[in-house]
């Protein structure tokens, strides 16, 4: 037993050493957010609000952020919807169709996004969406589909059957069962496939780098360009607000999964 005790202990060491390496490189964007002169330095010299105040009041940034929230929630929609009824469709099918479906999902994660950039501008050229809010959010997507997928077939692997099976005998159409037998039951599984959508639709940069033009930039291209200039504090205000936001969703998501999972467990 105290053999265990030292291996768990030095295992939680190693395991807590590593996350705070990984994190660090975040604590020092935040901290150089706070700098009142107008360089990246760490540690700061003097601490203000300043660049705060004036992200606020610049047009640029304000007109960026618009746009990413704009593009985030468009793509939530439309991978919500995919990754949903996908999972939902192969839980249905469990022929051939069924097994070659989360493959094909998974190809997009495997291209390198530098190709799907330069591939769908040609493409969206073509069809005449070229820097469009839709070209946007249907290249993100491609992204923030698959994560909804995965975590759907998790939360399907774990709903009970019995009970859309028990809708359809009494009745119920296809999407009266969908919509009253199972949506009640998986509906924080979607909360979270949902979240993820959005934080990986706004932190998404390189597809958004080759699709966007000057009134359709997002946060991560207007930061990149600002930073092709100059060592600009604004950028760690940026990133820290995406941080931020990203961090929030992650609490949300776990919260939600552990009340899913609280609630099984009294029910």
């Amino acid at each position: 037993m105290h053999r265990e005790a030292i291996e768990n202990a030095l295992f939680r060491a190693g395991y807590l050493a590593m996350l705070a390496f990984m994190l660090l490189p975040l604590v020092v964007v935040v901290v150089t957010s706070f700098e009142e002169s107008g360089q990246l330095l760490f540690p700061p010299e003097t601490y203000s609000l300043g660049h705060y105040r004036a992200f606020f009041a610049e047009t640029r940034w304000l007109s960026a952020f618009d746009n990413s929230l704009l593009v985030g929630v468009g793509t939530t929609v439309v991978a919500t919807t995919l990754g949903v009824t996908a999972a939902f469709g192969h839980e249905l099918d469990d022929g051939r169709a069924g097994q070659l479906l989360a493959p094909l999902v998974l190809v997009p994660l495997l291209i390198p996004p530098i190709i799907l950039g330069i591939s769908m501008r040609v493409y969206f050229v073509r069809v005449g969406m070229d820097a469009s809010y839709l070209s946007l959010i249907l290249a993100h997507t491609l992204w923030a589909t698959p994560l909804v997928y995965f975590v759907m077939r998790s939360v399907f692997s774990r709903f009970d059957w019995q009970l859309l099976d028990a809708a359809r005998d009494l009745g119920a159409g296809p999407i009266q069962s969908f919509v009253y037998a199972v949506l009640p039951n998986v509906k924080h599984g979607i909360f979270v496939g949902a979240l993820l959508a959005f934080i990986v639709s706004l932190q998404e940069f390189v597809m958004a780098l080759f699709l966007s033009n000057h009134s359709t930039q997002t946060i991560p291209v207007v930061a990149w360009k600002a930073l092709r200039q100059s060592l600009d504090p604004m950028v760690s205000v940026v990133s820290t607000f995406l941080i931020l936001i990203s961090v929030v969703g992650i609490v949300i998501a776990t919260i939600a999964t552990n009340i899913e999972w609280l609630s099984k467990q009294l029910s």
